[in-house]
């Protein structure tokens, strides 16, 4: 019995020792291992170098029950040993990590998996250290905002399968000779870096045995020329080499036929080939996917393309193309012809008719827009059961649309056509085989809002601006999925009232309902979104439902020329997001509430031609980011406060036309360096006109375009500025796309007294300067000759002497 129980004990002091041994053999970790302590402090240490704005290493903790660094984020460990082998910090594209990257990433030797794209590294250099990581096969810096040279040392990462460096900003490389054998590279990403003076780049790609996936773009690569006649076991499936400076594209072909390799993917996109498409393309037999556009092609598709019978996919858009339609669709006609699932030709020249597609049976996505094709759309199109996605805009079709061409098109998902003489018609009691997603009429016939469209759950984006329809819109109308995300009605000529909608969007909806007839109140719901236009309307009412909302994604809010007539609301306060409010031509009343102060990131304030009263509130000064305000034609009071010239220094158009401000012309409004329009005129403004207009740097530029303040000019585009009233040559006129390039200033029909300073004769940039009905004095210099932009003056009913000086 001794000696049985001596073995039995000996026994399991064996498995006790052995049990890792066992568990490793087995394929079954250890749960309880934990990682290693030394590699534990490096990923404390790694992450003391990062920034971490939005918590998402807060798992990296040293806590109790918080210590094994394996079930970190981002870190995995090897189940039998402990080890980190993978690292991922790209964890979000909107949630960056910031900082640099911690020299101590090479005491995790064992690490096979690095991934740290889409972070900020502020411009620091990639650590030299980590081409000690001999074990790394995936290594991702993409979009990290690194700087400097690219590290040399990532030669000694020989087991290195995956590298990615692109979109950081590199200093020029001089070689890539780091890249040269052993390599076991199989995905290179460099896009964006500058290649410009490695004129061998070529050589050194094709030295790359195991190479796949090669992404060159926007690399200002030299042209491949000569071709260099090397030994290539280069076996590149994806090759991109986009937005580079090439200008032959028949050597890219003969690089690929000298090489033993069968692209399915050529990217060659915005180059700056021109003449004819090569015929060659079509040897590259193994191509799915052929993407050309935005270079310079002419003619048409060679008649070799229609034996590609593995081509999936050809873009040639935004190319000089001018053949026949019909002529592009016979040249595809062989086999590729079966196999093309997306066409993109938009952005051409290309005429004619809109041919019979049947004979493309796998056709998904078709782009046409922007091209000169005529006549009308055949019934036919409605053959085209795997069509999902269709852009026929900006062609002059004309004809009928009817249901006939949508009859069998059961996975149509985007529909987008505009600017053309084509009538929708369709029955009443049609119920579509399809369900939209988006669904895109703009400047067409479309006489009745589609009935059809409340059997459609799916879409989230409808545009049928401009397109005449002039019905009454009941509320059955108004049915839409919660999910909406855009609609834009503008442009029509439709009546009734908006009901309150429960939309549920993940998104922020945009609605643009200007220039109809809708009428009522204001729902809710509508402020509920980031950009709202109800311009050019009826509606009388707007504060209850205004407050009743609480919403800082709001940017956009115009519900100028209406008929609302009510006190200003004063809850302005929950919607701090706003950056452009236009409440300008209605009937507000009262004051301007102090709430508006809460709008810090306001850049455009139209109040203009209401009968709002009382001075500016105080609060006006914490909008420091206004670029354009309009407060003319009300009743307001009080002197022209002080911060206006010193807390709003974007500030490039003020209207405070036809009100009741007076007190001395402020100096202060020198300090408004950007100022381009400025209107004071019909107040009771007093005293002598400011000697420091030279301060005026907008007025002084003669250029349409001031590069000082280049912003302020992008918000004045009709984009945010749509249509503003403002006084020209003694008439009313609206400013829109133009106001950019008007320069003015009218003083007048107020109290100024004084002379005309010298001063003026320095704004080279004025075009217009209105200083009639004052009471000035003294000699017009004949200086002011010197305003070579000038096509405006008015000084009339002064009491200036008739000489010159």
């Amino acid at each position: 019995m001794g000696g049985s129980s001596l073995q039995l004990l000996t026994f399991f002091l064996f498995l006790l020792c052995t049990k890792p041994t066992l568990g490793n053999y087995w394929g079954v970790g250890d749960a309880n291992l934990g990682c290693k302590e030394h590699e534990r402090q490096a990923l404390v240490k790694i992450k003391e170098d990062l920034i971490d704005d939005y918590g998402h290493l807060s798992s990296w903790s040293t806590r109790v029950g918080r210590e094994d660094c394996c079930k970190w984020r981002g870190v995995n460990c090897n189940n039998q040993t402990g080890r980190v082998t993978q690292l991922n910090l790209s964890i979000s594209d909107v949630e960056p990590l910031r900082g640099k990257l911690s020299p101590f990433l090479s005491e995790l030797q064992y690490l096979t998996f690095l991934n740290v794209s889409y972070n900020d590294f502020n411009h620091t250099q990639i650590p030299k250290s980590i081409a000690s990581l001999s074990n790394l096969r995936h290594l991702d810096f993409s979009r990290a905002n690194f700087r400097r040279n690219i590290p040399f040392q990532l030669e000694n990462l020989s087991s290195l399968q995956y590298l990615d460096l692109a979109w950081n900003n590199f200093n020029e490389p001089e070689n890539l000779e780091w890249l040269r054998p052993p390599s076991s590279l199989s995905f290179l990403g460099m896009s964006s870096v500058n290649l410009s003076k490695v004129n061998n780049w070529l050589h050194v790609v094709n030295q790359l045995p195991y190479l796949t996936v090669l992404n060159l773009r926007a690399c200002s690569l030299p042209n491949i020329f000569p071709i260099p006649h090397v030994n290539s076991s280069t076996s590149l499936d994806i090759l991109d080499l986009s937005v580079n400076n090439l200008t032959l594209p028949s050597s890219v072909i003969e690089w690929l036929s000298n090489s033993n390799t069968s692209v399915v993917k050529l990217y060659l996109y915005d180059n700056q080939f021109q003449g004819l498409i090569p015929n060659a393309f079509s040897k590259i037999n193994s191509l799915e996917v052929l993407s050309l556009f935005d270079n310079e092609f002419e003619g048409g598709i060679p008649k070799s393309f229609s034996g590609m019978c593995n081509l999936k996919i050809l873009s040639l858009s935004s190319n000089n193309l001018s053949e026949q339609l019909l002529g592009i669709v016979h040249n595809l006609i062989g086999c590729a012809n079966h196999s093309i699932e997306e066409l993109y030709l938009d952005n051409n020249h290309i005429m004619g008719s809109f041919p019979d597609l049947t004979t493309f049976p796998s056709l998904r996505v078709l782009w046409l827009s922007e091209n000169q094709l005529s006549g009308t759309i055949p019934e036919s199109l409605g053959k085209q059961s795997n069509l999902e996605y269709l852009y026929i805009g900006g062609n002059p079709f004309e004809g009928v649309i009817s249901e006939a061409h949508f009859s069998k098109l059961t996975k149509w998902k985007v529909f987008h056509i505009y600017d053309n003489s084509l009538v929708f018609n369709f029955s009443s009691n049609w119920v579509p085989p399809f369900q939209l997603d988006e669904l895109y009429i703009n400047n067409c016939q479309l006489p009745h809002f589609p009935k059809w469209l409340q059997t459609q759950k799916n879409y989230y984006w409808l545009d049928l601006a401009k397109s005449g329809i002039s019905h009454t819109l009941s509320n059955s109308y108004w049915i839409f999925p919660t999910h909406l995300r855009y609609i834009d009605l503008s442009g029509n000529k439709s009546n009734g009232h908006i009901p309150n909608l429960l939309l549920e969007s993940s998104f922020p909806f945009v609605i643009n309902l200007h220039s109809n007839k809708l009428e009522g109140k204001i729902p809710p719901f509508v402020f509920k979104g980031s950009h709202l236009n109800l311009s050019n309307n009826t509606f009388s009412k707007l504060a209850l439902s205004l407050c009743e909302a609480s919403n800082n994604s709001l940017e956009f809010l115009d519900l100028s020329n209406n008929r609302l007539s009510e006190e200003l609301p004063n809850c302005w306060m929950h919607f701090e997001g706003l950056k452009i409010l236009k409440l300008g031509n209605n009937h507000f009343h009262g004051k301007i509430p102090s709430s508006v102060g809460s709008l810090i990131e306001i850049e455009t304030l139209d109040l203009g031609n209401n009968n709002v009263s009382g001075e500016l509130p105080s609060t006006l000064k914490n909008c420091t980011k206004l670029i354009f305000l309009d407060l003319q034609n009300n009743s307001l009071s009080g002197p022209i406060p002080m911060w206006l010239g010193r807390s709003h220094p974007n500030l490039a158009v003020l209207f405070l036309r036809s009100n009741h401000f007076y007190g001395r012309m402020p100096p202060h409004l020198c300090h408004l360096t950007h100022l381009q329009l400025l209107d004071l005129a019909l107040n009771r403004i007093t005293g002598s006109i400011p000697k420091c207009l030279n301060n005026l740097i907008s007025l002084t530029n003669t250029k349409s375009l001031n590069a000082i303040n280049n912003h302020s000019y992008e918000l004045l585009s009709s984009r945010y500025v749509d249509v503003t009233i403002g006084m020209w040559k003694g008439r009313e006129y609206e400013y829109g796309n133009n106001l950019v390039l008007v320069k003015s200033r009218d003083l007048s029909s107020n109290k100024l007294i004084g002379v005309i300073p010298e001063e003026i004769v320095m704004l080279n940039g004025l075009i217009s300067l209105n200083l009639s009905r004052n009471l000035l004095t003294g000699k017009i210099t004949s200086d002011i000759g010197l305003l070579h932009s000038l096509e405006v003056l008015d000084l009339s009913y002064n009491k200036h002497s008739t000489e010159y000086l």
